[in-house]
């Protein structure tokens, strides 16, 4: 596939890009992509800017406990409308904040503070996609990060280098540039710790609090030497970066950021913005990108083309820039053919994406303090993300969450298939009950139309293979003649189709 942001969309790529940037694909969104005027459908770039064009919302999820605000999250994601029915909102910016989340992992099974939590989760909403170097500075003042990675335990007496490892290897320049070469030191890590000292923070209201008794100063410890950093053989030279030299004491964590973002790799290639646009490459389209050190030469090139296109790096450190060149790059939409397809780059869906898409596209809601689905097993939602593999602001380690295939085995694939069977027959009241007439023409009697409306209604008509839809065929037919406005028929056999549907590989795919 070759175009750019001019290309026109089709009935494959439009659904592909709300797929990947929305929670599902409806299929009234999906025309109104293809019909931006009678018969002339949007241009990537045109709906790339549509879904980027809103304001960053300020939703702060709230509760006493975790799992409480857990659940307030979830149920914004499901609130949230989509952009192109709203002019202010956008899924695209809850997509970003979990990626963000995921990017600076930080759990409250550590901080046990679900009020900071769900502070730095505001936090990132607000910055999801404006300047990158403004969030990092950010990040490294928020009052959760600080208890996470033991800033508020970083004394001048007694250093602790977590932070400041973290910094380098996860939020901003990696362990390793493109071609395998280390983008920094052991010594960098303790001079950057030195510049970390002497942070707390308060609860009320949540904010960073710089105690200068408690800062590690050049002058009280000589023997540590100079605050500089050299980032490695391609960074800063024999006379390193200066760290002090926007003042001792609370402006330091700020230079240290100055100094990152600077760095240059190997092919005199800003580090930050390879790696930034890499990170965001795999999230948005696919996870093909592999796990070599040196990365292969068609991610180099897809990396470089979009930091090129969007201007990212140094300095300017528009995400929202970044966001939108990828959206409009072929290896974006090389993922777009049928998942069953021998040249798709199949990409699995995160289990919260996963959920939240398909309540979204049945019309279900949840009901209850705890937000359950009034059906099966009548578990919470939080309870049915966990057995999937993903309990929001409880992230494994700070290397976040593995993605692609490790969402995947023998139990998150029962959970999955547990949701499926929830959902689809939950009988509660209004819209917590599930309404397969309501997306499917009762009038007909094809077990391959059937089929079709239903895959058509989950968005993947074009992914089950032949095979997949004679057994679905199959199962409509097996007990004798369809007749879908018979309640006990449909109650029985729709609604197992929704499930089966939603259990099959095509749909745990985008």
């Amino acid at each position: 596939m070759m175009g750019d942001e001019n290309t026109p969309l089709d009935s494959t790529t439009a659904p592909h890009l709300l797929r990947r940037t929305c929670f599902g694909a409806p299929a009234e969104d999906v025309q109104k992509l293809l019909n931006k005027t009678p018969n002339t459908p949007y241009t990537r770039g045109q709906a790339a800017d549509l879904l980027l064009n809103f304001k960053p919302g300020t939703f702060k999820p709230t509760g006493r406990y975790i799992e409480n605000v857990q659940t307030s999250w979830i149920k914004y994601m499901l609130k949230i409308k989509s952009r192109l029915k709203s002019a202010t909102q956008s899924p695209l910016q809850e997509k970003l904040v979990l990626f963000w989340h995921d990017h600076f992992a930080t759990s409250d099974a550590k901080v046990e503070n679900p009020s900071l939590m769900a502070f730095q989760n505001q936090t990132l909403r607000k910055l999801c996609m404006g300047d990158l170097k403004v969030l990092v500075k950010t990040i490294g003042k928020d009052p959760a990060m600080i208890e996470f990675l033991d800033t508020v335990r970083n004394f001048k007496d007694q250093p602790n280098e977590n932070y400041a490892r973290e910094l380098q290897e996860l939020f901003t320049l990696g362990v390793f540039d493109a071609n395998g070469q280390a983008n920094y030191e052991q010594a960098d890590i303790v001079q950057i710790a030195r510049c970390f000292s002497g942070w707390s923070y308060n609860n009320r209201p949540p904010k960073a609090v710089f105690h200068d008794y408690d800062h590690d100063f050049e002058g009280d410890f000589p023997d540590r030497g100079p605050k500089a950093v050299y980032l490695g053989a391609h960074g800063f030279g024999v006379t390193g970066y200066d760290l002090t030299q926007n003042g001792e004491g609370a402006p330091e964590i700020d230079t240290v950021i100055d100094a990152i973002f600077q760095h240059q790799d190997s092919d005199s290639k800003n580090t930050v913005a390879r790696r930034i646009a890499r990170r965001l490459f795999e999230y948005f389209a696919d996870g093909g990108f592999g796990d070599a050190i040196v990365w292969p030469s068609d991610v180099v090139q897809a990396v470089d083309e979009v930091v090129a296109a969007s201007g990212f790096g140094e300095p300017n450190w528009s995400i929202h820039d970044l966001v939108r060149a990828i959206l409009v790059h072929d290896r974006f939409y090389d993922t777009a053919p049928p998942v069953s397809g021998p040249s798709s780059k199949k990409s699995v869906k995160w289990p919260v994406d996963y959920a939240v898409s398909t309540l979204r596209l049945l019309g279900v809601t949840l009901t209850g303090q705890s937000a359950y689905i009034a059906g099966g097993s009548y578990d919470a939602i939080v309870d049915h993300l966990a057995n999937m593999g993903q309990e929001l602001l409880e992230p494994p380690s700070v290397f976040g969450w593995d993605w692609e295939t490790s969402w995947i085995n023998s139990a998150t694939l029962l959970a999955r298939a547990n949701f499926a069977r929830d959902i689809t027959s939950s009988r509660g009241n209004g819209k917590t009950h599930f309404h397969p007439e309501k997306l499917v023409n009762l009038g007909l009697t094809d077990p391959a139309a059937i089929v079709d409306a239903v895959a058509g209604v989950l968005g993947v008509q074009d992914d089950l293979s032949s095979t997949e839809k004679q057994d679905l065929q199959n199962y409509l037919t097996d007990d004798g003649p369809i007749d879908l406005h018979d309640y006990d028929f449909r109650n029985r056999k729709l609604n197992g189709l929704f499930a089966l549907v939603l259990q099959s590989p095509a749909f745990q795919l985008h």
